[in-house]
């Protein structure tokens, strides 16, 4: 396998975690680009389900190593709590195999007091945020007052930068009526915390150039989805950092042109968490259908997911954003027993016809979905191990979808098993 990138090309909740561990079999080293544990990764391995937020699935993989690279903030509390849950299970998650990059940020007590802060005070306008203070953390990584992950490793330092951020953030949660917080507070936070994490905290680019110099395949795995990128998805409905497979690179610390391969993760249907335009949504009992066949609750929030019909407008704006050189179709499975499928093909919007959605604010909000109807199927799919196998509307919903992005499907999942996942590539 080449060195691939893997990320999702919708609002994110693609199924990017189970083809991310599909194709570490063929990795030796994974690597988290971006984001936070603001997304969640659900796996299920020989039917034991497993929630991780910030480790790489590939972990779940002896002899892989997995990196937290430089694009990522680390919630510490959260990472021990992730390599407490996969020690109980057995799984070799020391140092040897799980590196952090000493140049990641780390999101610290008053980032998710702030964050949870501005959105309570909020009224029509929420974001949907999670709350676990990744864009604070991003914001203080842009005003170069964060905290990265080697400064806990320098105790003198780290109570400097702590005091600094403080002056801000106490303003802040003067103005949100929050109580302020003292360095002393914080350091009684840190410092527990940094005993156990030190030994995790390496060079991520060393490894990641050592691994690409002797031939050793990487794989690249991002959070949330392409429209969920703060500068290209549906802003201000939008996460804190690039979710762009060009960002691959530099949240990793490689360069681009080692970046051999991108695949795509395509839900074979639209699903969205929080606010934010979505012109495919269905409030009626097709969109019930479909949160209940596939489970769509979110698995970091628990919140249930907005979901629709297939967008094409989207993914077209994926492709051109993302350059996939293929498509990794998930939960397939759930569209069994509709009887009619709609993909939306278009757009209109003010009376012309768009084929790409609208770069303009709030634009999204306006446009009328152009569908075509394909039938569906019912016979049911999960036991397939061969495309041939498919009922022939399956087969011809995937055709279709690959005859309107232009890029073949080369992954199709038709279940949430690893072993229920068909290779056509």
């Amino acid at each position: 396998m080449s060195n691939t990138v893997v990320m999702g090309a919708q609002w994110g909740d693609e199924g990017k975690g189970k083809i991310v561990d599909l194709l570490t079999e063929r990795a030796d080293v994974i690597v988290r680009f971006q984001g936070g544990n603001n997304a969640g990764h659900t796996l299920v391995v020989q039917g034991r389900k497993l929630i991780l937020h910030l480790i790489p699935s590939g972990i779940l993989h002896s002899g892989k190593i997995c990196c937290i690279g430089n694009g990522v903030v680390l919630d510490p509390e959260v990472f021990l709590k992730e390599i407490d849950t996969l020690v109980e299970k057995g799984v070799d998650a020391s140092p040897e195999r799980l590196k952090i990059a000493k140049r990641a940020h780390v999101i610290m007590p008053y980032h998710r007091r702030l964050d949870v802060a501005r959105e309570t005070a909020k009224d029509a306008g929420k974001i949907g945020t999670t709350g676990r203070g990744i864009g604070p953390c991003y914001e203080d990584k842009a005003s170069r007052i964060g905290i990265r992950a080697s400064d806990l490793l320098d105790e003198k330092l780290l109570r400097a930068k702590i005091e600094a951020a403080l002056l801000e953030k106490n303003a802040l949660f003067g103005l949100y009526g929050q109580p302020v917080m003292c360095v002393e507070e914080v350091m009684a936070w840190a410092l527990p915390l940094c005993g156990r994490i030190k030994e995790y905290i390496q060079d991520v680019p060393a490894v990641i150039e050592n691994a690409m110099s002797g031939g050793r395949p990487v794989l690249f795995e991002g959070a949330q989805g392409t429209h969920l990128d703060i500068d290209h998805g549906t802003y201000p409905f939008v996460t804190s950092s690039n979710t762009v497979a060009g960002n691959a690179a530099a949240g990793a610390g490689c360069a681009p042109n080692k970046l051999d391969a991108i695949v795509t993760v395509v839900k074979a249907y639209t699903t969205r968490v929080g606010s934010g335009p979505f012109p495919t949504e269905l409030s009626d009992k097709t969109g019930d259908f479909l949160v209940e066949q596939g489970a769509e609750f979110g698995a970091t929030t628990g919140r249930r997911r907005r979901c629709g019909w297939l967008d094409i407008v989207i993914l077209r704006e994926s492709g051109r954003l993302n350059g996939p050189t293929g498509i990794a179709l998930t939960k397939l499975d759930v569209l069994t027993g509709l009887e009619e499928l709609k993909i939306c093909t278009a757009y209109e919007l003010d009376g012309k016809r768009l084929d790409y959605p609208p770069q303009e604010q709030d634009a999204l909000c306006r446009v009328t979905p152009v569908y075509e109807t394909v039938p569906g199927w019912t016979e049911d799919i999960t036991a397939a191990t061969s495309f041939d196998q498919l009922p022939a509307n399956c087969r011809a919903y995937v055709a279709r979808i690959e005859e309107l992005l232009g890029v073949p499907a080369s992954i199709v999942s038709v279940g949430p098993g690893r072993e229920q996942t068909i290779i056509r590539a």
